[in-house]
């Protein structure tokens, strides 16, 4: 029996790609940089971009290490 791959349902794009990154951060970005940013000790601007949030969640898990 030949296993094929399964395939990514949900394949990451580059947020730069997105053709909804200059909308407003949505609900669950706002909340879990909300989280992020107390553990890092830093403020988030409210008006950000969608694009702008899921770059800042990128650098903040890091600093975290909740991304790993």
């Amino acid at each position: 029996m030949d296993v094929q791959p399964v395939p990514e349902r949900n394949p990451e794009k580059d947020p730069e790609q997105w053709t909804t990154g200059d909308e407003p951060m949505t609900g669950p970005q706002q909340s879990y940089l909300s989280t992020l940013a107390q553990e890092a000790g830093v403020d988030v601007p409210d008006d950000l971009s969608k694009e702008e949030a899921s770059q800042l969640i990128d650098e903040l898990q890091s600093r975290t290490g909740r991304g790993t």
